[in-house]
């Protein structure tokens, strides 16, 4: 998805393709915190009202700003070394 939405030709597709980058990061993250997440009060409703939020059809919505200024810079640091480990996984297998 991440390359996708890097790519040159950016159609209708990016603007989801954003918010389900940001809620698979958003998923993993919460796999391995939910055992402590669960226990603040009215946690789902934040979940619920957070997703509502990546979702939104305005310019500034959730998935946006979080892939911009999140995990657009840390994509970018580590995509080669990412590739090339990919790369030899995929030779290997």
């Amino acid at each position: 998805s991440i390359k996708a939405i890097e790519s040159s030709s950016t159609e209708d597709d990016t603007m989801w393709l954003t918010y389900w980058v940001v809620y698979g990061v958003f998923s993993v993250v919460e796999f391995f915190s939910d055992i402590f997440l669960y226990w603040f009060p009215f946690y789902y409703a934040g979940k619920c009202l957070f997703l509502v939020w990546c979702m939104a059809p305005v310019t500034w919505n959730g998935s946006q700003v979080l892939y911009q200024n999140v995990i657009r810079p840390c994509f970018l640091r580590h995509h080669q070394t990412v590739d090339n480990m990919l790369g030899t996984l995929g030779t290997k297998a």
